[in-house]
């Protein structure tokens, strides 16, 4: 898919759509000041905005038609690319990794302190799903940065309505997250230290198939250094939007086979996850799961039985 032919652009200033396009991604890699933006391009400061924006909002207008779930054979190649990365077939129940990354903003006017996070810095919050190519399926921007990972989920529509896994399949997460079975099944490693070697090997395998979730956020930091790696100078209110779209433009590069190597990315929300009476703990799914790697080839008759429901 080329990003400028499924653009819907309408300008009434009469800017070509190709160089709207090339102002709103150079503006999007530099994080430059509209003034800035305006002195490259010959361009009124005013027109860089109006373009900033009405570029945004386009590519928000196809966010669901490039970041989204897998179905059918799609759906089974995702699950065989994770018990490939797991290196064990019994990941091959596995359909995406979830987690959290904190993107800086200027301090709010208005409850600044609620934004400010465990690291120290103030942030809105990306939860984001990946398949094992580290291709989003799915994103959720913009709750402050001090809430745990946890909520964030909790509140993020994937959770609220049961949107993803679907039945018979799970997801991976960190260990800031509940392991639970519904209303989504997500499965987290066991707490260290472990009782015995089959659930060492089972956080091993897991580790290596969560894995690439941290790697997609290391890729969307490298490709975006300047939206990542300084507080954005915009109203933080826009900021979830700038974010979506630097989501959006990494699935369409890495469908367009540009991949770039991953900054070191590791953001773990290492608080105890917070607990929710309305959840199922999916304990039983992890214990069935981790028998089915130290088992290897053979058949765990739990395993199969198990709806995942």
């Amino acid at each position: 898919m080329s990003l400028i032919g499924a653009l819907r652009l309408e300008s009434d200033h009469g800017w070509e759509r190709d160089i709207e396009v090339l102002v709103f991604l150079f503006w999007l890699a530099h994080a430059a000041s509209y003034r800035v933006v305006s002195q490259t391009f010959d361009i009124p400061k005013f027109s860089v905005h109006d373009i900033v924006h009405r570029v945004s909002q386009a590519i928000m207008g196809i966010l669901r038609r490039v970041i989204c779930f897998p179905t059918g054979d799609d759906l089974e190649a995702v699950g065989a690319g994770f018990a490939q990365l797991a290196g064990s077939p019994a990941f091959s129940r596995v359909v995406g990794a979830i987690d959290g990354c904190q993107v800086r903003i200027k301090p709010p006017a208005n409850n600044s302190h609620c934004y400010y996070n465990r690291k120290l810095f103030h942030s809105i919050q990306l939860q984001a799903i990946t398949d094992h190519r580290g291709k989003f399926l799915d994103v959720f921007v913009g709750y402050p940065g001090s809430v745990h990972d946890a909520r964030v989920l909790r509140n993020s529509p994937v959770y609220t309505g049961s949107l993803y896994p679907p039945p018979g399949k799970c997801i991976l997460g960190d260990g800031g997250y509940p392991c639970l079975s519904a209303p989504i099944c997500l499965i987290t490693p066991y707490r260290e230290p472990v009782q015995n070697p089959v659930q060492a090997r089972f956080n091993n395998k897991h580790s290596r198939a969560r894995n690439i979730v941290e790697r997609a956020f290391g890729m969307l930091k490298t490709r975006w250094r300047s939206i990542f790696f300084k507080a954005l100078e915009v109203n933080p209110a826009f900021v979830p939007e700038v974010v979506a779209c630097c989501a959006v433009l990494h699935n369409l590069a890495l469908l367009n086979g540009d991949i770039v190597e991953a900054e070191n990315e590791e953001d773990h929300d290492d608080r105890p996850p917070e607990h929710n009476l309305e959840a199922r703990m999916g304990e039983d799914v992890r214990d069935n799961l981790a028998a089915a790697v130290s088992a290897a080839n053979i058949r765990v008759p739990a395993l199969h039985e198990h709806t995942y429901l």
